[in-house]
């Protein structure tokens, strides 16, 4: 536990380094096709002023690429009950709200953590925000200012980005007819300012909702068009720097990986919400991930929480080798 939160504590000392070269990086207006790797998220800051009430999102946090070996070994039986023991012995020594859930696309296999949990997203509502975006209107109809924060809002998570098009959806209306088009049941977008920000980070989600949106970027059958999915999974394949924590730390070498990551501080208990949801594709499979944590006493913490987790659940569906 002390290596993984010296690993941690690393990444968020580079995060710091990095931000200042981030944040006069340039952004290129067409976004890659998915499968592209590495996904970092970067919030650009504006002044906060704290409030009772609000919630300020946190700073960004840099890790490395991490990749395991070429191949997998898929695990043909899922036993939930196994899983949830593993899990909780895991958790028993981290005081953290946890959901997540985890399904083989391609077999329908699935499980579920705490399914009647209700956690926020933080950044990661940002998939959504920008699904709700292509809903409305094709990306080559879209103008270009609108294009590049697209960009910035999933490839640095800007929040001033997102800002902007949460207001060109609609704010919290247009967010949650979006979801129900895309087949969510739990997730309902916050009306308001919540400190210079406007509330899309405290969204409160399950961990099947963000399920469903992932399925929502892979599936023929979704309401996004082919073209609005490819963009979408090319920008969260694709974000600046090199992160990869998270749903990525279940990666095997080969793997394709798109993921948004989020994370925030609550202003009323100082504790952080911590949160990683995205899709592994490689080797035949497709699997959709997403871990929500509430109440890691810092940054560092809430990231080994999120990606011990994923270890621990993928454990069940398949093996890289060594």
């Amino acid at each position: 536990m002390i290596a993984g939160w010296g690993r941690a504590l690393r990444r968020l000392t580079m995060a710091i380094a990095l931000l200042s070269c981030l944040a006069m990086s340039t952004l290129a207006e067409h976004a890659p096709t998915f499968p592209i790797e590495g996904p970092i998220e970067s919030s650009i800051e504006g002044s906060v002023r704290a409030s009772a009430s609000a919630e300020v999102l946190g700073p960004p946090v840099i890790t490395g690429l991490r990749l395991s070996a070429p191949s997998e070994r898929v695990v043909s039986r899922i036993i939930p009950k196994e899983i949830t023991e593993r899990l909780d012995r895991y958790l028993v020594t981290r005081p953290v709200r946890v959901t997540a859930m985890v399904t083989d696309l391609t077999t329908g296999r699935r499980y579920r953590y705490h399914g009647d949990e209700r956690l926020i997203t933080a950044s990661a509502a940002k998939a959504q925000i920008l699904m709700a975006l292509l809903l409305r209107t094709p990306w080559r109809q879209l103008p270009a200012a609108v294009r590049r924060d697209a960009g910035l809002m999933i490839r640095f998570s800007d929040n001033h980005a997102a800002d902007r098009l949460w207001l060109r959806i609609g704010g919290a209306p247009g967010f949650t007819e979006a979801g129900e088009r895309l087949g969510l049941r739990h997730t309902r977008g916050v009306p308001g300012a919540c400190v210079d920000l406007y509330c899309w980070g405290i969204t409160r989600t399950s961990a099947q909702d963000q399920i469903r949106l992932m399925r929502a970027l892979v599936s023929p059958a979704s309401p996004l068009s082919a073209e609005a999915r490819r963009r979408v999974l090319g920008l969260m394949g694709e974000v600046v720097g090199g992160q990869d924590w998270g749903v990525s730390a279940a990666r095997c070498e080969g793997d394709r990986v798109a993921l948004k990551n989020g994370w925030l501080k609550r202003v009323s208990n100082k504790r952080w919400a911590v949160a990683s949801v995205g899709l592994i594709r490689g080797h035949g499979h497709t699997y959709a991930i997403a871990v929500l944590t509430e109440g890691s006493p810092n940054v560092a913490a809430g990231i080994a929480t999120v990606e011990g987790v994923t270890e621990r659940v993928m454990r069940s569906f398949r093996t890289c080798p060594r």
